[in-house]
């Protein structure tokens, strides 16, 4: 079963590299539609509290669609709202067209990991989700980069149009290769979120939360953190932030096979605390050694991507019966830590890019204090 996984790993590719892709040009959209960094950044928390709304909601209106279904109208979808991106006249247009984009992201990612999940054998259920996972960080390594230069070269707008040719390619892939597996009976919603009831199930989606809002918090404004460290070209970190993310990924996929899911994600916030700390002390530095900035930041990648396979292992583990919606409630937990993350670095980028780089590593640490009282889940 590699290639209906590995055409959903592709389709995470399209859908990381449009969910993160502002990241890379935000300074560019920022002046073309006349608002400030911080507003631009805004763009980024409407659509991770789109998603994280609207991923659960998904999950029980297409709960009867035949899963390749949903999955190549998912993409086509995301396709239709970059391409309204790329053409907003205004940043109110822009919002708009970012919460539709939201909508298909919401649509795909969750289901995307369950069909993965249920391709595969129990003993290598954490490498393939790590697989499908590794879309979106092969996204923030190369996608967001490359992003991040054809918005320099070709502007922003072009971007985008490359994002949505992107999305309508892999969703003829998916049509093609992904075997057809049926819907499940629908479900209210109020019947499905009783699975929040099970203790470990919150106590999950609260640390996948506070993990990706650790990252974002620096993430999201990306540009003038890596200037406050004397880099002037994001791409380059970006790029590197993301191999550091593959990297981390694909261990975490193996590793928790092996010895768990606890012990990787112990390892993995201890990584991301220490490398923003580390890029912290060196903001306002003079003559800071590039070196070392890549080593963070490919630390800091690392340590952020190495959650979402344990925890969605974890996840399904407690719940099995509801794989697809535990998925969906962790990739709802996953961007609104990204929304938290990116109004958290918005309000604390006035104080200097070093008060930025200290909270999310305070996050980091308070993330790590949480996944050792629930290491047992």
């Amino acid at each position: 079963m590699f290639a209906p996984v590995a055409v959903l790993a592709a389709g995470a590719f399209a859908v990381g590299t449009d969910a993160f892709v502002v990241a890379g040009f935000l300074p560019q959209l920022a002046a073309s539609l006349e608002v400030s960094e911080t507003a631009a950044g805004q763009s980024v928390t409407a659509f991770a509290v789109a998603y994280a709304i609207l991923s659960p909601v998904l999950a029980t209106v297409t709960a009867r669609l035949s899963r390749r279904a949903l999955l190549v109208g998912a993409l086509l979808l995301l396709a239709l709202a970059n391409l309204g991106s790329a053409l907003a006249p205004t940043f109110a247009v822009l919002l708009v067209t970012r919460v539709v984009a939201a909508a298909g992201a919401a649509a795909f990612t969750p289901n995307a990991g369950a069909v993965a999940a249920a391709l595969s054998r129990p003993e290598a259920r954490g490498r393939a989700l790590a697989t499908v996972v590794g879309g979106l960080t092969v996204a923030t390594a190369a996608g967001v980069p490359l992003g991040g230069l054809a918005g320099q070269w070709l502007g922003w707008r072009a971007a985008l149009g490359l994002v949505a040719a992107a999305c309508v390619v892999v969703a003829g892939a998916v049509c093609v290769i992904l075997p057809a597996l049926p819907g499940g009976s629908p479900v209210p919603l109020r019947v499905r979120l009783r699975v929040l009831r099970r203790p470990a199930v919150p106590a999950v989606l609260a640390l996948t939360m506070l993990g990706m809002a650790a990252t974002y918090t620096v993430y999201a404004y990306s540009a003038p953190a890596m200037r406050a460290v004397g880099v002037e070209s994001t791409a380059s970190m970006l790029f590197l932030y993301g191999l550091g993310a593959v990297l981390g990924n694909l261990a975490a996929g193996y590793a928790t096979d092996r010895w768990g899911a606890g012990r990787v994600l112990m390892i993995g916030y201890v990584v991301m605390a220490a490398s923003l700390a580390g890029l912290g002390r060196l903001a306002g530095s003079q003559d800071v050694p590039v070196v070392l900035v890549g080593l963070l930041a490919t630390g800091w990648g690392a340590g952020t991507w190495c959650q979402t396979p344990p925890q969605q292992h974890r996840l399904i583990g407690v719940a099995p019966g509801e794989a697809s919606l535990v998925v969906s409630l962790n990739a709802s937990a996953i961007y609104a830590g990204i929304g938290a993350g990116t109004l958290a670095g918005g309000l604390t980028l006035a104080h200097g890019v070093a008060v930025t780089y200290a909270a999310g590593a305070a996050l980091a640490v308070l993330a790590l204090l949480l996944v050792t009282a629930t290491r047992r889940i």
